[in-house]
């Protein structure tokens, strides 16, 4: 007979990481084994990754740290990815089926605002891809000096609520026939059957 012992897992987490690019793969990492671990979808765990990822990549560029003391006089020059200059990432899991993914920093010059970066812009999408894979997003100060940027994700359904999907195909179209492309009839795609 083997004895069973029960783990529990963790629906929510808060964690100090470096303010750097060191800390956005710690937090993934450790992001992606708890919510794994308390049974997330595969696909809802690489939405939340993605938003935790952007969110912290935004600190890293646009916000100061938090650091231990409350000054930047606790760091040395030259140390921005030291321990004392960190940020906060943190997800929870709530009752209704909504994830909470945060990161909350020294805030910056700005508020956080969605752009629209040109084609060939390097970057600048960030909120835009955050925007269409939360459900809710925004921006609120929390204590004296600190800024905290929040995503809510679903639990329930993640890529039909991404994806514009049609529940039913009408029971007048033909079995092998395509969505229409907008396309003239003879410019859409041959049946693959069709094709042998």
């Amino acid at each position: 007979m083997a004895l069973v012992v029960a783990q529990e897992v963790p629906t929510s987490s808060i964690m100090a990481v470096p303010h750097g690019p060191v800390g956005v793969g710690m937090a993934r990492r450790r992001m992606r084994e708890e919510l794994l671990a308390s049974g997330v979808q595969d696909t809802v765990v690489d939405d939340a990754v993605l938003v935790l990822s952007e969110l912290l990549s935004n600190s890293c560029r646009h916000a100061r740290p938090i650091y231990e003391n409350g000054s930047p006089g606790s760091l040395t020059p030259g140390t921005k990815d030291s321990p004392s200059a960190s940020v906060r990432a943190s997800w929870r899991i709530d009752a209704q089926g909504r994830l909470t993914v945060a990161v909350t920093d020294g805030g910056g010059p700005t508020r956080p605002l969605p752009a629209t970066p040109s084609v060939t812009a390097r970057g600048g999408r960030g909120l835009a891809i955050i925007r269409s894979l939360a459900k809710d997003w925004g921006v609120r100060d929390t204590v004296a000096g600190e800024v905290t940027v929040w995503a809510v994700l679903s639990l329930q359904g993640a890529f039909a609520t991404r994806v514009d999907l049609m529940p039913d195909l009408p029971a007048s179209l033909p079995a092998g026939a395509g969505l229409s492309t907008g396309l003239p009839p003879a410019a859409g795609f041959p049946d693959f059957d069709d094709l042998t």
